[in-house]
């Protein structure tokens, strides 16, 4: 009688080895001096103080997301370099949504076999989002299940980890009547509605991921796999110079939902939001609305629409604010009073 294996239930031992032994010098590339290193141990370790920092009375802020159904275009396109990105965006535009710091990032990567090459390309992307987002990779967990996913699929899953001062944190309690509504352009879809952009995409209009959009000057792949913008450092910026809860009162992560439920979630009670639709709509999100003869309505409850992230902010200071921002900015509203 043959002896079992691992190795014969789907596990190779071997190139789990060489997979996880390219991974250390991709995320010591996101190390910075408040990293204590610990090769080879079973947790990652981070010091919240420093020479240069010192926090008073830090709350912690955690936040987790995936990427989703993103994943399938990747896959179909062979196209693993991005999402990475997708994954760290889609905690660390969370957590800065309540003025912390992002501080360190751990990945779940789960796949029905071994693959070094693969887990390498999805990982350089994540290196990518924490270099971008300043925080480091502090560890992670490769998972392999065979049983559980289709030859060449995976899923990816993100815990970021941050900090703010108490006094500081933004939760919208400071927001106010009056308070303008910036808008920070989007980088396209980011990674939200993919269930429907497949749909539309691939069953309806029955495209491949190769094939070219002479309107948009892409092809599939490269449209839909553009990366979710990471706001990180922009945000971090502007809470330097004008302070949270004194210019700017709130701060919300446009995902699913569309503006108006993610804007809505930070409003206290009584209050309510009066949108100005003045922004441009990139042409990715007309461009899928034709395609699928999608009502409007549905558009703006899936999709961004051009507006990644929302600032609530001073009135009095909204032109200044507007100005220091390194990305496309549109006045899109007001806040008032429902009663």
């Amino acid at each position: 009688m043959k002896k079992a294996t691992y190795k014969d239930s789907g596990v190779d031992l071997e190139i789990y080895s060489e997979s996880m032994a390219r991974l250390p010098k991709l995320a010591a590339q996101t190390f910075s001096n408040r990293v204590l290193r610990l090769d080879g141990g079973f947790a990652g370790l981070f010091k919240l103080n420093n020479k240069q920092i010192q926090y008073k009375n830090p709350v912690l802020v955690s936040c987790t997301d995936g990427v989703g159904t993103k994943l399938k275009i990747a896959c179909l396109a062979g196209c693993h370099h991005t999402v990475g990105i997708d994954l760290v965006a889609m905690s660390v535009n969370d957590a800065v949504c309540c003025g912390a710091e992002p501080l360190f990032f751990l990945d779940y990567v789960a796949m029905p076999k071994d693959n070094p090459d693969l887990l390498e390309q999805i990982v350089r992307g994540i290196v990518e989002g924490c270099r971008q987002s300043g925080c480091a990779l502090l560890g992670g967990e490769t998972a392999i299940m065979s049983d559980l996913y289709q030859p060449e699929e995976y899923d990816l899953a993100g815990f970021c980890v941050g900090v703010a001062e108490q006094d500081n944190i933004i939760d919208g309690h400071s927001i106010q009547s009056s308070d303008t509504l910036i808008g920070i352009e989007s980088a396209g879809l980011h990674s939200n509605g993919f269930s429907l952009v497949r749909k539309i995409v691939f069953e309806i209009a029955r495209l491949g991921v190769n094939d070219m959009i002479p309107e948009l000057g892409q092809s599939v792949a490269d449209i839909l796999l553009t990366p979710t913008r990471i706001y990180v450092e922009c945000v971090q910026k502007l809470l330097a110079t004008f302070g949270a809860n004194n210019g700017i009162h709130g701060i919300a992560h446009i995902t699913g939902g569309g503006l108006e439920e993610n804007v809505n979630r930070i409003l206290p009670n009584g209050m309510k939001l009066q949108i100005n639709p003045c922004w441009e709509i990139p042409p990715v999100f007309s461009w899928l609305q034709n395609l699928g003869n999608v009502d409007s309505d549905e558009m703006n409850r899936v999709f961004n629409m051009g507006i990644g992230l929302v600032l609530v902010v001073r009135s009095d200071l909204a032109a200044t604010i507007q100005k220091s921002i390194e990305f496309r900015t549109w006045n899109i509203g007001v806040v008032k009073n429902s009663r």
